[in-house]
């Protein structure tokens, strides 16, 4: 979801509570500016959004150690 600083500031609290069950985008004069996460994401889920896919059956340690051995 991609909402404006202004609604943001507006609606603080509804956005926090969204922010609980997905990403929420904050813009400012259309750029995206910040971005309002939950704070215990599972982290193989942020390092497959950033990275890529993972499989489900590796470790996050496991998964750093394959990528710095690709260097």
């Amino acid at each position: 979801m991609s909402i404006s600083a202004t609604e943001l500031k507006n609606n603080l609290s509804k956005y926090l509570l969204l922010a609980a069950t997905e990403d929420v985008f904050i813009t400012r004069n259309g750029r995206t500016i910040a971005k309002l996460t939950a704070p215990y994401q599972n982290k193989l889920d942020t390092v497959d959004a950033l990275f890529g896919s993972v499989p489900e059956n590796i470790t996050s340690e496991e998964a750093q150690e394959e990528n710095l051995s690709k260097i």
